[in-house]
Order: C-alpha cells, then structure tokens, then sequence
C-alpha cells in the first residue's frame, strides 16, 4: 500500500506520529499485537481500510 501511494517509511511514521524503528517492525509482521489507533492512523495516511494493510497468517 505503502508503494501504492508512493510514500517512504519515514514520511509515513512523522505522518502517524511513530518512530520509523515500530513502523518497521509493523511493516515486517514482526510485531505482537497494534493498536487500533495506531491502525486508524496508518489508514488515514494512506486512505485505505484495514484489510488492505492486514493479512491473516496462522
């Protein structure tokens, strides 16, 4: 989505206020859990919904 919108990692993390360090770490799936602000924040910058950004893996 990222590449969709033409938007680098580091402007997208000063756009939602979050260090560009979290935003990889979202980025990459290596994160435990999101926060659903931090989730409506990422959506608002890239005008998407959230199943566009989220995948389910078991």
């Amino acid at each position: 989505m990222m590449a969709k919108r033409k938007i680098s990692l580091s402007e997208l993390a000063e756009k939602i206020d979050i260090t560009p360090a979290n935003l990889s770490i979202l980025k990459t799936g290596k994160a435990k859990a999101v926060r659903f602000s931090t989730l409506e924040a990422i959506c608002q910058a890239l005008d998407c919904q959230p199943g566009d950004i989220l995948e389910y893996r078991e």
